[in-house]
């Protein structure tokens, strides 16, 4: 089973985010739009794992206090448009004490540096000319008050995560 560590958004968020892909879209942008209710920000990519019971055990190993997670501005990997976040230590910390629970308990995970992004478009495309209408990506913030655990499945059309745990903030 695929499985992926991650901030799941609020909802008002994932509305927002909805919007400005409409935006998007009205622009003529076109590529494969992220599915509002798998909007998210991944904190770690486990892939292919069997063992769900020993990430969530791993999880559950890290208090973690719950702090305020903001958006600002897009950016792109090759043509993959992001939204990003705004520098922030609590999260830079939860990622570095998540990925060493990870590899105490030997779950495997991609080592690669964390660069917090919310994927909105993947294999985008701007028509001639129009880049220029498109508008900044407003800032955004909410309260970060759990991590989940997902799995994720291809689906009929496209990919569906579901939460199959999740650990919540110490108080």
């Amino acid at each position: 089973m695929r499985l992926f560590i991650a901030i799941d958004l609020d909802d008002l968020i994932k509305k927002k985010l909805k919007d400005y892909q409409n935006t998007l879209r009205n622009c003529g942008v076109t590529g494969n739009y992220s599915p509002e209710q798998n909007l998210h920000l991944t904190l770690a990519f486990i892939g292919e794992y069997g063992d769900p019971d020993a990430v969530l055990s791993a999880m559950e190993e890290l208090p973690f206090k719950g702090f305020c997670l903001e958006t600002e501005g897009t950016g792109f990997f090759s043509d993959t448009l992001w939204a990003g976040t705004v520098k922030n230590g609590e999260l830079d910390r939860l990622v570095r004490d998540l990925r060493r629970a990870l590899s105490d308990a030997d779950v495997p995970f991609d080592r690669k540096r964390f660069r917090p992004h919310i994927t909105l478009v993947r294999r985008m495309a701007v028509p001639e000319g129009k880049a220029a209408a498109i508008p900044q990506l407003q800032r955004m913030s909410m309260n970060v008050e759990r991590i989940s655990l997902f799995r994720s499945d291809r689906g009929r059309h496209g990919m569906v995560y579901t939460e199959i745990g999740y650990v919540s903030a110490i108080r």
